[in-house]
């Protein structure tokens, strides 16, 4: 009994479990990212393609395209496990900027969503793909 007790405090990112959450988790919030934020930026599921808030004051046609590649391509690399951590960098930007600069006076329940994304590419970010990855068996292969 004790050491199912300290079997459950005990944290080992190598394990077989924690690659499969890993894995699971990046394939999750990724697919939600395309899901409800990048196909709308396409105009897929809606009538018109959406525009996307410029409060940097970038120039229209950059600001579309980094926003859409920021939620529409990067999450395929990151589902793919391909180039990970680059990949999270460009998804931070969009939702850092949503948060701190487009959403700052807004309440909490309207920022919450660019900061729970923000967070959780934000892990992805530093433990990086996992063992379940093309960045694993890119590195295995040149090691």
């Amino acid at each position: 009994m004790v050491d199912l007790f300290f079997s459950l405090l005990r944290s080992n990112l190598g394990t077989q479990l924690n690659n499969v959450a890993l894995l699971f988790f990046r394939i999750a919030i990724s697919a939600e990212l395309i899901y409800a934020h990048g196909l709308k930026k396409v105009g897929v599921g809606t009538a018109m393609a959406e525009v996307v808030p410029n409060p940097l004051g970038l120039s229209e046609a950059f600001n579309q395209a980094f926003a859409t590649t920021a939620n529409l391509v990067m999450p395929l690399f990151i589902i793919l496990g391909l180039m990970t951590r680059l990949a999270t960098l460009p998804i931070l930007a969009v939702t850092l900027t949503g948060y701190f600069v487009l959403h700052f006076n807004d309440p909490i329940l309207v920022k919450d969503v660019p900061l729970v994304y923000s967070l959780c590419f934000l892990l992805i970010g530093f433990t990086g793909a996992g063992k379940y990855s093309m960045d694993h068996y890119i590195s295995r292969k040149f090691n």
